[in-house]
């Protein structure tokens, strides 16, 4: 038998990718599963984005290889929605990439900066991509604890003890994933400041900005963050446009470079059509955002009346489409997601996918509709 790469000897397959083939083999023996553990916006896209996608299969040049840097449109579009939404001016030239999705800047990024041995400042809890990728480069994930009793902020007292010898990534993510805990003003100008007088990349994972949140934060808007921060975005979460694989990085000139270096020889551009929709997508009216999150709204509240059916607590003034509940004391996350979906046919998310400190914890999804939140409260 041919040896796998020893990369692959330091990481799994990615949980939800395990536990969806278990999801499909019980409905597949007639288990009437629901799926409250995934992500996955069921809404549909706006309707002028997917009009524009169909009516541009006829477009000359449609089916051609893209530019790598994608359509100036799209960057317009993208530098527009920068501005109508955060009030941050980026260069539509210099200061925007787009990608095929925030994942796949995850490990253009990383590629791009970190070489073997170096060492990268994990969220825990947090995305596990952002582990897993830094394992794949035979670099070292150092995990900074988010806790409850902090907000899910990170402790820059804590930070400064540590050996951040060699560091030269630190991954960031608000409104986070999976809590759905929001930053203070004050937190980005320190992850600056921290950045800065440690040489240390920052990246802020940016996916969640208008998803139950009135007010959507870019790291881009405070001082100095061009020189020493990116940020990603994404289409995804937003739009509910998850399969069509748009995301977006901004930042400085010489660091979105280097990560072009790497996305040159790793693709071949975005799809045409993708892009036109993309463009459309971005130009969406307040009332998009309104009728998004109303829907979210009335999600949400089935889903805190599903949490304390379970005799979970959660905070109410988190954003972003989950529910992070807290279990009873004593009792182990994954067992408890696990006797949920043997009892119930409901699966949710255990909280230490996301890290050790999700221990405790247990995270419901918004990504279904409010009938199918009703059949699991009543099962409950």
């Amino acid at each position: 038998m041919i040896e796998v790469a020893n990369r692959l000897k330091q990481v799994e397959e990615y949980y939800f990718s395990k536990k969806l083939r278990e999801v499909a083999f019980l409905k597949s023996q007639g288990k009437p599963i629901i799926n409250l553990g995934i992500g996955s916006p069921d809404l549909e896209p706006p309707f002028k984005a997917t009009m524009l996608l169909k009516d541009s299969l006829d477009d000359e040049g449609a089916n051609k290889y893209q530019s790598y840097q994608g359509l100036p449109e799209l960057r317009e579009a993208i530098t527009g929605f920068y501005k109508s939404r955060y009030n941050v001016n980026i260069s539509a030239q210099t200061e925007v990439l787009p990608l095929m999705g925030s994942k796949e800047g995850i490990m253009h990024i990383s590629m791009a900066f970190l070489n073997k041995g170096d060492k990268v400042l994990v969220p825990n809890p947090g995305y596990p991509t952002y582990s897993s990728v830094t394992k794949l480069l035979e670099a070292k994930p150092i995990y900074y604890d988010l806790k409850e009793e902090n907000e899910w902020l990170p402790d820059f007292v804590a930070l400064e003890r540590m050996d951040l010898t060699k560091v030269k990534v630190m991954w960031v993510n608000y409104p986070h994933m999976p809590t759905g805990a929001n930053a203070p003003n004050k937190f980005y100008d320190e992850v600056i400041a921290f950045g800065k007088r440690h040489n240390i990349l920052i990246v802020n994972d940016n996916p969640y900005s208008f998803v139950l949140n009135d007010k959507p934060i870019s790291i881009m808007r405070y001082r100095n963050a061009k020189d020493i921060c990116l940020e990603l975005n994404s289409l995804s979460k937003t739009f509910n446009m998850a399969g069509w694989r748009v995301g977006m990085l901004v930042g400085n000139y010489d660091l979105l470079s280097a990560v072009l270096r790497v996305k040159s020889n790793m693709d071949s551009g975005m799809f045409y059509g993708i892009q036109k929709g993309a463009i459309e997508a971005l130009k969406s009216s307040d009332m998009w955002y309104s009728s998004l999150n109303s829907v979210y709204q009335q999600r949400r509240e089935l889903i805190w009346k599903l949490a304390e059916k379970l005799n979970c607590t959660y905070d109410k003034h988190a954003s972003g489409m989950f529910v992070w509940a807290k279990l009873p004391p004593h009792i182990k996350s994954e067992e408890f997601a696990d006797l949920v979906l043997k009892e119930h046919s409901i699966f949710i998310a255990p909280g230490t996918v996301f890290g050790s400190n999700g221990e405790g914890y247990v995270r419901f999804s918004l990504c279904a509709e409010e009938s199918v939140i009703k059949e699991a409260i009543a099962r409950v």
